[in-house]
């Protein structure tokens, strides 16, 4: 194991997000099909979607504050263990037909994600803020990891076999398991990244968290939280009906792992790339960038009916919320203290995730009712209505966010 703890914690940060992008892989493709199996009524196939979502909305604000208090470890722990137990229920609730296993599954898992996704907050932790976006990337980049988890363990399991809820109680069981080396991984983080933000951070000008109020006036945060909340809320939301859409286009249930790993693999291949331009460049204009990137993405797909293109604009949105994300989520970090930051991210994770329910929800109900075209303009329209206000923010002469504290 590498001595540097600075690079020892990065790697392991980036390894327990590929375990998470591994099971949350499975939930995203399978998730509309389980509980429209379990229910039996087609109308509510973005609920699966939506009780994940909101349940990870509800414990990111408490898990954030929770990190500011006694450390990213022991969360992040939690946050583990959620997951375990979420896909054990899930697959229990589809071995015994019982739909409010497969819901508190749902709801366990949703709250893993919810709280194993603040690994953010660690990740700005090990970095200076001239670093900050580079550092972020590298911890993201694991996630790209857990797109080969798709083909390789879940495509397996699922290929020749009948659409019925017995054939998706062992993949469940294997994202437990795939989560439980991510509870080891976090185990074996040594310091804990908060003690070691303290390097970049003058104690001498360290002043007590702030009300998170506070920390919402500051310049530039407004920004940020717009910018994350409608690139994650439109990213998970379209991304969760993926798998109903793409059967819907009359494919295997199995086929949806490919256009789910290259959605993945767009989100994640060019982070490192994506982060050190942000440094470079600046946080607004990706932010932006990155919401044209996923209306053009969102848009196409009106016209996307087989694999192969459902893939390509999959991997577009990933792209897009790769950029505009992480420039979002860089300028949240900068605006906050190490005793600030897991509450501000946490609070971002809430209004992003809530959102995104929502727009799974309302996604599906389009979707059933009226067509793939007006769950696309709308996931469209919901991208390019902030960039352009934050464009405006831009060309109006808004402030750019000072690093807290800096050297």
């Amino acid at each position: 194991m590498l001595r540097d703890p600075i690079k020892r914690n990065t790697l392991l940060l980036a390894s327990l997000l590929t375990c998470l992008s591994g099971m949350v892989q499975l939930v995203v493709a399978v998730s509309t099909l389980t509980l429209v199996l379990v229910t039996g009524i087609e109308s509510i196939l973005g609920l699966g979607p939506a009780i994940f979502l909101a349940a990870g909305a509800l414990v990111a604000f408490p898990a954030g504050k929770s990190m500011d208090r006694v450390g990213r470890r022991p969360v992040l722990a939690a946050g583990s263990v959620a997951g375990i137990v979420g896909c054990c229920v899930t697959a229990g609730g589809c071995a015994f037909d019982s739909a409010a296993l497969v819901i508190l599954g749902f709801a366990l898992v949703g709250a893993s994600q919810g709280t194993v996704l603040l690994a953010r907050a660690a990740a700005a932790d090990l970095y200076a803020p001239e670093r900050r976006a580079r550092g972020i990337s590298l911890v993201l980049q694991g996630a790209l990891f857990g797109a080969a988890l798709g083909p390789l363990v879940f495509r397996p399991l699922l290929a020749g076999k009948a659409l019925e809820l017995d054939a998706l109680v062992v993949p469940y069981l294997a994202a437990a398991g795939i989560m439980g080396i991510g509870l080891l991984l976090v185990l074996a983080i040594r310091p804990d990244p908060k003690e070691i933000a303290a390097r970049w951070h003058d104690p001498e000008t360290a002043a007590p968290a702030a009300p998170l109020r506070e920390i919402l006036r500051r310049p530039g945060v407004r920004e940020g939280l717009v910018g994350a909340i409608a690139s994650f809320a439109v990213m998970v939301g379209v991304m969760n009906l993926t798998g109903y859409v793409v059967v819907g286009h009359g494919h295997h249930q199995s086929d949806v792992f490919d256009v789910i790993s290259a959605h993945i693999v767009g989100m994640y291949a060019l982070v490192l790339v994506i982060g050190s331009l942000i440094d470079r460049f600046g946080r607004r204009p990706a932010v932006v960038s990155g919401l044209a990137v996923m209306a053009v993405s969102c848009l196409g797909l009106v016209w996307a009916e087989s694999v192969v293109w459902s893939s390509v604009a999959l991997f577009g949105l990933g792209l897009g919320w790769n950029i505009s994300y992480v420039g979002a989520a860089t300028i949240l970090a900068d605006a906050a203290s190490p005793a600030e930051r897991g509450k501000l991210l946490g609070f971002t994770d809430l209004v992003s995730s809530a959102t995104g329910a929502t727009l799974a929800l309302l996604g599906g109900v389009a979707y059933t009712e009226i067509g793939i075209t007006a769950l696309a303009l709308g996931a469209t329209a919901f991208v390019v209505l902030p960039g352009l206000w934050i464009l405006l923010q831009s060309t109006a002469g808004g402030r750019s966010v000072r690093p807290l504290s800096v050297r």
